[in-house]
């Protein structure tokens, strides 16, 4: 994850959950593991962002999800996103499968979004 401005940080975080839930070694705890690896899983401007954050500003795996989601997806990208999912319409000449499809990744931009099952069908 670059930290550029198209990325999707939900995805890297899903993505990167499931690269370190195959590492499981006995007695060590998950949030040790995720805090070790992610520098890792950074390139540029991300991976400068958690290298300049403060001396033990993190210390869990909660904070730094939390951290990375304020820096990289802000308040003002969720506004647009839900409104995106609220008003995304089937496009001329776009099949319904393509349109499901393009549904279905712009909802999981989003997975706190908030709408109800109902608004969403």
């Amino acid at each position: 994850f670059h930290g550029h401005a198209g990325e999707d940080p939900h995805k890297h975080l899903k993505e990167f959950h499931i690269v370190c839930s195959t590492m499981k070694p006995l007695d060590v705890q998950e949030d040790h593991i995720y805090l070790k690896a992610v520098p890792h899983s950074l390139e540029g401007v991300a991976k400068d962002w958690l290298y300049y954050l403060a001396p033990r500003s993190i210390t869990s795996w909660d904070d730094l999800k939390r951290m990375f989601l304020e820096k990289f997806f802000p308040a003002s990208r969720t506004t647009i996103i839900k409104k995106d999912i609220s008003w995304i319409r089937q496009l001329g000449g776009e099949s319904l499968y393509e349109y499901w499809e393009r549904f279905k990744k712009l909802c999981a931009s989003y997975p706190h979004h908030q709408i109800s099952e109902q608004l969403l069908l």
